[in-house]
């Protein structure tokens, strides 16, 4: 009785390496998938926040701006920046009689410094997870034409020991071979695609970042906000 084709009878039929390299195009087709998701969730959270920016500008005090940008935890970029602001202005303005390294900056560059170095923070905690799906977009390609590679030495070699090669023979095994090439880009496509739209959403969402910090920095250091032209 003949076995029906596709992806069962590869698993079915293939050694321990096909099945090895199917196991791993699911783990990277899973780990690309599972990074995307959270990356979107992310930046659908960023930009969330960025709409409430107007409201930080628009309120009567300092206060009641960092509630208007909303709850104050980790993942609020925005009040984490206008938090790191104040923060560093007061902290410049303390003056115990003793030493201290940052009496040499002036106020911009002390206020800029730290700024730049909570801006720094949330690009770190943007662009993580992006490396693995680069990897899984580069390499996907590759392993899936290992497995083709693979099973069709293995297609060949049966039928080189069965001593005849019609055509039924030939197409059947090499067919099912040639599927995990088009695994490895179906996992490396959504990957790549993936990749490139987060790093768009990355570009966008650092800008308002960038811009909010730019204001922030000119409200502690000149008082007011930088009139928008």
């Amino acid at each position: 009785m003949e076995t029906s084709g596709g992806l069962m009878n590869v698993w079915q039929q293939g050694d321990a390496v096909t099945r090895f390299v199917a196991l791993l195009l699911l783990a990277m087709s899973v780990a690309s998938w599972v990074v995307m998701l959270l990356k979107a969730l992310d930046q659908a959270r960023l930009r969330r926040q960025a709409k409430r920016v107007e409201g930080f500008w628009e309120s009567p005090d300092y206060d009641a701006g960092l509630q208007a940008l909303g709850a104050a935890d980790e993942d609020n970029a925005f009040r984490q920046l206008a938090e790191q602001g104040r923060g560093a202005l007061a902290h410049l303005q303390q003056r115990d009689g003793q030493s201290h390294l940052h009496e040499g900056l002036d106020v911009s560059d002390w206020v800029a410094r730290v700024l730049q170095n909570a801006l720094d923070q949330t690009m770190a905690q943007l662009q993580s997870g992006l490396g693995v799906l680069a990897s899984v977009g580069s390499t996907a390609p590759f392993v899936g034409l290992f497995g083709t590679v693979w099973g069709i030495y293995h297609a060949l070699m049966g039928i080189g020991l069965a001593g005849q090669a019609t055509i039924d023979q030939v197409a059947g095994p090499i067919g099912e071979a040639l599927i995990m090439t088009a695994l490895g880009l179906a996992v490396a496509i959504p990957a790549v695609l993936g990749y490139n739209a987060l790093v768009r959403g990355n570009k966008a969402l650092l800008m308002q970042l960038k811009r909010f910090a730019h204001d922030v920095h000119a409200l502690q250091v000149t008082g007011a906000r930088v009139r928008q032209f």
